[in-house]
Protein backbone atom coordinates (compact mmCIF):
# COMPACT_ATOMS: atom_id res chain seq x y z
CA UNK A 1 0.00 0.00 0.00
CA UNK A 2 1.69 3.29 -1.27
CA UNK A 3 0.25 6.36 -0.19
CA UNK A 4 -0.07 9.59 -2.41
CA UNK A 5 3.23 11.85 -2.33
CA UNK A 6 3.53 15.42 -3.21
CA UNK A 7 4.80 15.05 -6.57
CA UNK A 8 2.13 12.63 -7.52
CA UNK A 9 -0.79 15.34 -7.43
CA UNK A 10 1.72 18.64 -7.65
CA UNK A 11 1.89 20.88 -10.79
CA UNK A 12 5.16 21.62 -12.40
CA UNK A 13 3.79 24.96 -14.33
CA UNK A 14 4.41 27.03 -12.11
CA UNK A 15 3.80 30.74 -12.34
CA UNK A 16 7.32 32.74 -10.72
CA UNK A 17 8.27 36.35 -10.73
CA UNK A 18 11.53 37.79 -9.97
CA UNK A 19 12.44 39.89 -6.79
CA UNK A 20 12.49 42.75 -8.92
CA UNK A 21 9.04 42.31 -10.54
CA UNK A 22 6.91 45.30 -10.03
CA UNK A 23 3.41 45.61 -8.36
CA UNK A 24 1.15 46.20 -11.45
CA UNK A 25 2.88 43.23 -13.06
CA UNK A 26 2.32 40.74 -10.64
CA UNK A 27 -1.39 41.70 -10.52
CA UNK A 28 -1.70 41.47 -14.11
CA UNK A 29 -0.26 38.17 -13.91
CA UNK A 30 -2.35 36.73 -11.51
CA UNK A 31 -5.28 38.10 -13.29
CA UNK A 32 -4.06 36.53 -16.41
CA UNK A 33 -3.25 33.14 -15.27
CA UNK A 34 -5.90 33.09 -13.24
CA UNK A 35 -3.86 32.35 -9.53
CA UNK A 36 -3.86 33.74 -5.97
CA UNK A 37 -0.29 33.18 -5.30
CA UNK A 38 3.41 33.75 -6.99
CA UNK A 39 6.39 32.04 -5.60
CA UNK A 40 9.04 34.93 -5.93
CA UNK A 41 12.25 33.13 -6.70
CA UNK A 42 15.81 33.89 -8.03
CA UNK A 43 17.92 33.15 -11.03
CA UNK A 44 19.11 29.60 -9.50
CA UNK A 45 14.83 29.05 -9.00
CA UNK A 46 14.98 29.21 -4.79
CA UNK A 47 12.30 30.04 -3.53
CA UNK A 48 12.78 33.35 -1.23
CA UNK A 49 8.88 33.84 -0.36
CA UNK A 50 5.45 34.07 -1.91
CA UNK A 51 3.66 36.78 -2.89
CA UNK A 52 -0.38 36.60 -2.62
CA UNK A 53 -3.91 38.57 -3.31
CA UNK A 54 -3.46 39.14 0.35
CA UNK A 55 -0.24 40.58 0.03
CA UNK A 56 -0.58 42.77 -2.69
CA UNK A 57 -4.07 43.61 -0.70
CA UNK A 58 -2.21 45.94 1.65
CA UNK A 59 -1.90 48.34 -0.57
CA UNK A 60 -5.31 48.95 -1.30
CA UNK A 61 -6.36 48.87 2.42
CA UNK A 62 -3.29 51.64 3.56
CA UNK A 63 -3.44 53.29 0.53
CA UNK A 64 -6.84 54.59 1.66
CA UNK A 65 -5.68 56.61 4.57
CA UNK A 66 -6.14 53.83 7.56
CA UNK A 67 -3.64 53.89 9.92
CA UNK A 68 -2.59 51.27 13.07
CA UNK A 69 -2.50 53.89 15.86
CA UNK A 70 0.36 54.84 18.36
CA UNK A 71 1.14 51.17 19.43
CA UNK A 72 0.68 49.13 16.50
CA UNK A 73 0.88 45.38 16.49
CA UNK A 74 3.41 43.59 14.85
CA UNK A 75 0.93 42.12 11.79
CA UNK A 76 -0.26 45.73 11.70
CA UNK A 77 2.98 47.11 10.95
CA UNK A 78 4.29 44.31 8.27
CA UNK A 79 1.15 45.16 6.82
CA UNK A 80 1.66 48.71 6.31
CA UNK A 81 5.50 48.19 5.05
CA UNK A 82 4.04 46.09 2.59
CA UNK A 83 1.62 48.55 1.43
CA UNK A 84 4.59 50.82 0.73
CA UNK A 85 6.23 48.25 -1.14
CA UNK A 86 6.83 48.26 -5.06
CA UNK A 87 8.17 45.07 -5.80
CA UNK A 88 7.86 41.45 -5.13
CA UNK A 89 10.70 41.03 -3.07
CA UNK A 90 9.20 44.22 -0.66
CA UNK A 91 5.74 42.77 -1.18
CA UNK A 92 6.27 38.85 -0.46
CA UNK A 93 5.87 37.09 2.51
CA UNK A 94 9.04 35.52 3.63
CA UNK A 95 10.05 32.88 4.35
CA UNK A 96 8.09 30.97 1.99
CA UNK A 97 6.47 27.62 3.71
CA UNK A 98 7.73 24.80 1.18
CA UNK A 99 6.89 21.08 0.84
CA UNK A 100 9.49 18.28 -0.76
CA UNK A 101 7.83 16.58 -3.57
CA UNK A 102 8.25 13.23 -1.39
CA UNK A 103 6.30 14.38 1.20
CA UNK A 104 2.74 12.12 1.75
CA UNK A 105 -0.32 14.52 1.34
CA UNK A 106 -1.11 13.87 4.60
CA UNK A 107 1.58 15.85 5.68
CA UNK A 108 1.44 18.41 3.20
CA UNK A 109 -2.20 19.13 4.50
CA UNK A 110 -1.00 19.25 7.90
CA UNK A 111 1.46 21.98 7.22
CA UNK A 112 -1.25 24.02 5.39
CA UNK A 113 -3.50 24.06 8.25
CA UNK A 114 -0.69 24.49 10.42
CA UNK A 115 0.87 27.78 8.62
CA UNK A 116 -2.54 28.52 7.34
CA UNK A 117 -1.61 29.08 3.42
CA UNK A 118 -3.88 27.81 0.53
CA UNK A 119 -1.06 26.62 -1.34
CA UNK A 120 2.50 25.20 -1.19
CA UNK A 121 6.00 25.59 -3.17
CA UNK A 122 7.61 22.33 -3.63
CA UNK A 123 11.21 22.63 -3.55
CA UNK A 124 14.26 19.91 -4.17
CA UNK A 125 16.97 18.68 -1.27
CA UNK A 126 18.38 22.63 -2.54
CA UNK A 127 15.77 24.55 -2.18
CA UNK A 128 15.19 25.21 -5.58
CA UNK A 129 11.02 25.20 -7.18
CA UNK A 130 9.82 21.77 -9.00
CA UNK A 131 6.45 22.62 -8.78
CA UNK A 132 3.52 23.94 -6.83
CA UNK A 133 0.78 22.10 -4.49
CA UNK A 134 -3.00 23.34 -3.56
CA UNK A 135 -5.49 22.56 -1.59
CA UNK A 136 -7.43 21.76 -4.28
CA UNK A 137 -4.74 19.30 -5.61
CA UNK A 138 -4.64 17.44 -1.91
CA UNK A 139 -8.06 16.45 -2.85
CA UNK A 140 -7.13 14.34 -5.37
CA UNK A 141 -6.82 11.49 -3.32
CA UNK A 142 -10.41 10.89 -2.99
CA UNK A 143 -10.92 11.03 -6.93
CA UNK A 144 -9.81 7.09 -7.12
CA UNK A 145 -12.42 4.72 -8.98
CA UNK A 146 -13.82 2.39 -6.07
CA UNK A 147 -12.29 -0.61 -7.99
CA UNK A 148 -8.80 0.42 -7.80
CA UNK A 149 -9.68 1.51 -3.71
CA UNK A 150 -11.41 -2.18 -3.14
CA UNK A 151 -8.10 -3.66 -5.03
CA UNK A 152 -5.80 -1.71 -3.14
CA UNK A 153 -7.50 -2.98 -0.26
CA UNK A 154 -7.38 -6.30 -0.83
CA UNK A 155 -4.21 -6.95 -2.34
CA UNK A 156 -1.96 -4.58 0.20
CA UNK A 157 -4.40 -4.54 3.21
CA UNK A 158 -5.22 -7.65 3.68
CA UNK A 159 -3.32 -10.36 2.01
CA UNK A 160 -0.03 -7.78 1.79
CA UNK A 161 -0.04 -6.89 5.43
CA UNK A 162 -2.29 -8.58 7.48
CA UNK A 163 -1.94 -12.36 5.60
CA UNK A 164 -5.82 -12.46 5.53
CA UNK A 165 -7.21 -14.26 3.40
CA UNK A 166 -9.35 -11.87 1.06
CA UNK A 167 -12.09 -14.76 1.12
CA UNK A 168 -12.91 -14.51 4.72
CA UNK A 169 -13.54 -11.10 4.61
CA UNK A 170 -15.92 -9.08 1.57
CA UNK A 171 -14.97 -6.07 0.84
CA UNK A 172 -17.27 -3.49 -0.92
CA UNK A 173 -16.61 0.08 -1.77
CA UNK A 174 -18.95 2.78 -2.92
CA UNK A 175 -18.16 6.26 -3.58
CA UNK A 176 -15.15 5.76 -1.33
CA UNK A 177 -17.12 4.29 1.11
CA UNK A 178 -15.67 0.61 2.34
CA UNK A 179 -18.06 -1.99 4.06
CA UNK A 180 -16.76 -4.93 5.38
CA UNK A 181 -18.34 -8.17 6.21
CA UNK A 182 -17.13 -11.63 7.05
CA UNK A 183 -14.94 -12.89 10.10
CA UNK A 184 -11.15 -12.47 11.24
CA UNK A 185 -9.95 -14.45 13.55
CA UNK A 186 -8.75 -11.70 16.36
CA UNK A 187 -10.82 -8.72 17.54
CA UNK A 188 -7.22 -7.13 17.36
CA UNK A 189 -6.49 -7.76 13.96
CA UNK A 190 -9.74 -6.40 12.71
CA UNK A 191 -9.15 -3.44 14.91
CA UNK A 192 -5.88 -2.95 12.55
CA UNK A 193 -7.04 -3.96 9.40
CA UNK A 194 -9.75 -0.85 10.03
CA UNK A 195 -7.22 1.38 10.40
CA UNK A 196 -5.17 0.78 7.38
CA UNK A 197 -7.98 0.72 5.22
CA UNK A 198 -8.47 4.09 6.50
CA UNK A 199 -5.31 5.11 5.38
CA UNK A 200 -5.85 3.62 1.47
CA UNK A 201 -5.80 6.71 -0.62
CA UNK A 202 -9.52 7.46 -1.82
CA UNK A 203 -11.38 5.71 1.71
CA UNK A 204 -13.67 8.08 2.99
CA UNK A 205 -14.77 5.91 5.37
CA UNK A 206 -14.95 2.47 6.47
CA UNK A 207 -17.87 0.73 8.18
CA UNK A 208 -17.19 -2.53 9.65
CA UNK A 209 -20.49 -3.16 11.93
CA UNK A 210 -20.92 -6.64 9.93
CA UNK A 211 -16.98 -7.49 10.57
CA UNK A 212 -16.94 -10.25 13.25
CA UNK A 213 -13.67 -12.17 14.99
CA UNK A 214 -13.38 -15.48 16.44
CA UNK A 215 -11.46 -14.65 19.30
CA UNK A 216 -11.70 -11.27 21.36
CA UNK A 217 -7.98 -10.75 22.50
CA UNK A 218 -8.17 -7.21 23.42
CA UNK A 219 -10.46 -8.52 26.67
CA UNK A 220 -7.88 -11.37 27.56
CA UNK A 221 -5.00 -9.02 27.63
CA UNK A 222 -7.22 -6.12 29.52
CA UNK A 223 -7.49 -9.20 31.84
CA UNK A 224 -4.49 -10.05 32.25
CA UNK A 225 -3.06 -6.94 32.89
CA UNK A 226 -5.61 -6.21 35.16
CA UNK A 227 -4.86 -9.68 37.51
Amino acid sequence: MSALLVRDVMSTGVVTVAPDLGYKQIVDLLVEFGVSAVPVVDGDRRVLGVVSEADLLHKVEWGAGAHAGLFERRRQRLAKEKASGEHAEALMTAPAVTVTATATLTDAARLMELRDVKRLPVVDDAGNLVGIVSRRDLLRRYLREDAAIRTDIIESVLRGIMWIDPVEVDVAVADGHVTLAGKIDRRSSAQIAVRLIHRVDGVVGVTDDELEWGFDDTTARLGHIDA
